[in-house]
């Protein structure tokens, strides 16, 4: 199911046209980026999102395996 139920804003994984994806999360890069694990980096114009554990396997559906 995409969207909220309640009415109210909910994040989401969404794939876009030209098949990259798109994640709608909260943003907790000042949080996390020290946290990062020694074989991960961001760009700084990336940030850090997270997302429910529902919304990712909501989302499983929806991903192509290949």
């Amino acid at each position: 199911m995409r969207g909220s139920t309640s009415g109210a804003n909910c994040p989401d994984i969404f794939e876009l046209s030209d098949g990259t994806f798109a994640v709608i999360g909260t943003d907790v890069t000042e949080k996390l980026d020290a946290q990062l694990p020694p074989d991960a980096s961001r760009a700084d114009y990336e940030r850090i999102v997270v997302v429910t554990r529902e919304t990712l396997i909501h989302a499983k559906a929806d991903i192509p395996d290949a």
